[in-house]
């Protein structure tokens, strides 16, 4: 696959499950070197680099949501042994992460249905480039703080350009008991100098913990 086929474009004009699976499949084999490297796409280093800046021992096993080929689980496995499931709609992408070595299992799930988790079943949650325009909206934080236990640490990278537009706000409002220690952090997607049509993209960072624990 040629770089120029890596069109965001076509990313945020997703609509359903079914056309998620069909986009990742055709990026799943390229995706690290024509897309991350090539763009300097350095979400997940961030998201990697806040989780493990606040976690606690206790915040094991942690789920990486939108795993995809693994980016941000292959960075935070580098910060130290972590315990870590990678989550994702794509069979190829998790395909793709398992060769790394970064998590003891993976998932294939739909985070606009519920999951096949257990309820209570993990520390920490982690994600990013899932929480966007055309991906997964706001309505998945229910069902992971569904699999959250009491106490459990979420490090979310949310599209700044779609918070308000999607409703990850309000979400935020209506969700307030459930939560403590909401924290937004305002951080660049894509490293200084990035030749991607998208390179001024913003992530609002949510980072919380559910009630409780």
């Amino acid at each position: 696959m040629s770089d120029d086929e890596f069109d965001l474009a076509r990313a945020y004009r997703l609509k359903t499950p079914e056309d998620s699976r069909a986009l990742y499949r055709d990026w799943a084999a390229d995706y690290d070197h024509a897309f991350a490297a090539a763009y300097g796409y350095v979400y997940p280093d961030l998201i990697a680099r806040i989780f493990a800046e606040r976690a606690l021992r206790d915040d094991q096993p942690v789920l990486d949501i939108g795993a995809g080929t693994g980016l941000v689980g292959e960075r935070l496995a580098a910060r130290g042994p972590v315990q870590m499931t990678g989550l994702d709609i794509s069979p190829e992408m998790l395909a793709v992460s398992m060769d790394k070595g970064c998590y003891s299992d993976v998932i294939e799930g739909d985070l606009t249905g519920q999951l096949p988790l257990k309820s209570g079943s993990y520390g920490g949650l982690i994600s990013a480039g899932t929480f966007t325009h055309g991906h997964v909206g706001p309505d998945a934080i229910d069902e992971l703080l569904r699999v959250a236990r009491p106490g459990a640490l979420f490090v979310l990278g949310i599209n700044a350009a779609h918070f308000e537009a999607r409703g990850f706000g309000a979400k935020f409002q209506r969700i307030a008991d459930d939560i403590r220690d909401l924290t937004f952090l305002r951080e660049a997607i894509y490293a200084d100098g990035s030749s991607s049509d998208e390179a001024d993209r913003m992530a609002l960072v949510a980072v919380f913990r559910k009630a409780g624990g």
